[in-house]
């Protein structure tokens, strides 16, 4: 192995982009929801865990930028995904009856994503990889 493939294989920021950018093709051929992002989707699955969630709690879930949650539920709700429902200074956020059914398609298709790589990397590790990524994230942000 040479100097540059040891500094590429080394470089967690490199490594973690590149898979990244792998798994995104992988997810996108997976969720065929026209409009949609993946990224939204998982702000769906938020909502339909948390009715009611609070702008704020989203953000912190999803740890985005409140900004970004704004331009996300702006679009989700012109979508009639998400209604918005004001509570003092508080914005609650919750599924419409078409979210719910986009959220029960996106849980299936996150199950066809999950057999899709675990074909290629396997079951256990990809389980494993998810879990170690999870748990890294976790450590980075509270330290940034």
């Amino acid at each position: 192995m040479n100097e540059e493939e040891q500094v590429l294989i080394h470089c967690l920021y490199f490594t973690a982009s590149r898979f990244a950018r792998n798994i995104t093709k992988l997810a996108e051929k997976t969720f065929d929801f026209s409009d949609l992002a993946p990224s939204y989707l998982y702000m769906i699955m938020i909502v339909k865990f948390h009715p009611e969630i609070t702008q704020k709690e989203l953000c912190h879930k999803l740890s985005i930028a409140p900004s970004t949650s704004t331009r996300f539920i702006d679009k989700l709700e012109k979508l009639k995904l998400v209604i918005r429902k004001m509570d003092g200074k508080q914005t609650l956020i919750s599924l419409t009856e078409e979210g719910e059914k986009v959220y029960h398609q996106f849980r299936l298709s996150l199950k066809e994503l999950f057999t899709s790589y675990s074909e290629v990397l396997g079951r256990e590790f990809s389980k494993d990889l998810s879990k170690m990524l999870h748990e890294a994230s976790n450590k980075l942000e509270r330290e940034l």
